[in-house]
């Protein structure tokens, strides 16, 4: 039963998961994944030396370890890591996986589905955003401008009458099959 809490004495439903079973070690089998306690940031750090130890949690060094600020969302002692995309990293290095540019140990940002490489690229560009956004304005303007100009003076394709065969379907029209039609002219010589 997901999110239910086993009582006093239960183990989650007789499947292990309890304090004494091999299952406690890879983690209650009605949850999705195996998160370990150890996975799972810590409490926020509020001394140095708490600090250190997460740091070393993380595989960062202590002055690169900065943790989320401490404002009640939930991320405890998880480092901070700098708001870049995937796309900045070196596609020349063997990472250990090579389509997410990571290695194996190193923290994953929190937002990572975010930054990931078919995502958000915070990579420089070539052209500036405000060259960028002059460039799309000025269009989206000029193509306005020229919708109210067609608005405003329509032109339309010269177009004559509609021809019909035989005499311009003059029997389909009720014309009187005794008398001969007149001669119809689409054209002037």
């Amino acid at each position: 039963m997901c999110g239910v809490k086993p009582q006093e004495g239960q183990d989650g439903g007789g499947q292990g998961g309890g304090s004494g079973s091999p299952m406690a070690a890879k983690g209650r089998p009605d949850r999705a994944s195996h998160i370990t306690k150890d996975m799972l940031p810590g409490p926020y750090p509020r001394t140095p030396e708490e600090r250190a130890a997460a740091a070393k949690k993380y595989n960062l060094r202590v002055e690169d370890y900065e943790p989320y600020p401490d404002d009640g969302m939930g991320y405890g002692d998880y480092p901070k890591l700098p708001d870049r995309s995937q796309h900045e990293r070196d596609p020349w290095y063997d990472w250990d996986h090579s389509d997410l540019r990571l290695n194996w140990g190193e923290p994953l940002h929190w937002d990572l589905d975010m930054y990931i490489r078919n995502r958000v690229d915070t990579s420089p560009t070539p052209v500036s955003w405000d060259v960028m956004c002059k460039h799309l304005f000025g269009f989206v303007a000029f193509m306005l401008f020229m919708f109210w100009v067609g608005e405003t003076y329509p032109s339309y394709q010269p177009v004559g009458p509609k021809q019909y065969p035989y005499n311009n379907l003059y029997l389909e029209r009720g014309g009187d099959p005794t008398k001969e039609p007149e001669p119809v002219v689409h054209y002037e010589i």
